[in-house]
């Protein structure tokens, strides 16, 4: 169910990267560019750390589910999708969270 919705939203997110910015929210943020796309997703992080610390589950949900979309935009605008997240994850699986940081090339 969950990587049905990711990808039914993954193909609408590519299809307004073509649309009239007029038409869609989606084409608008992509008309406008990375920086505008850093933004969003930037002010979502911030919404998301403050629902949680608000104590509310389903305001925390509802701001994460916004978090997710715009990093979706922001993958869409590098060529990429949640498949790429969710193939990196799956690499990671049952690899120790201080393991895996560690094989990582230096930042």
């Amino acid at each position: 169910m969950s990587n049905d919705i990711l990808q039914r939203l993954t193909e609408t997110i590519q299809a307004r990267k073509q649309a009239a910015p007029d038409n869609s929210y989606v084409a608008k943020l992509f008309g406008k560019g990375e920086n505008a796309i850093l933004k969003k997703v930037g002010e979502e992080a911030t919404e998301v750390l403050l629902a949680a610390k608000g104590g509310d589950r389903t305001h925390l949900v509802y701001e994460t589910a916004d978090l997710w979309f715009h990093c979706m935009v922001l993958l869409a605008h590098h060529d990429l999708s949640a498949e790429d997240v969710l193939n990196e994850l799956a690499r990671r699986e049952g690899v120790s969270g201080l393991e895996e940081k560690s094989g990582r090339k230096a930042d």
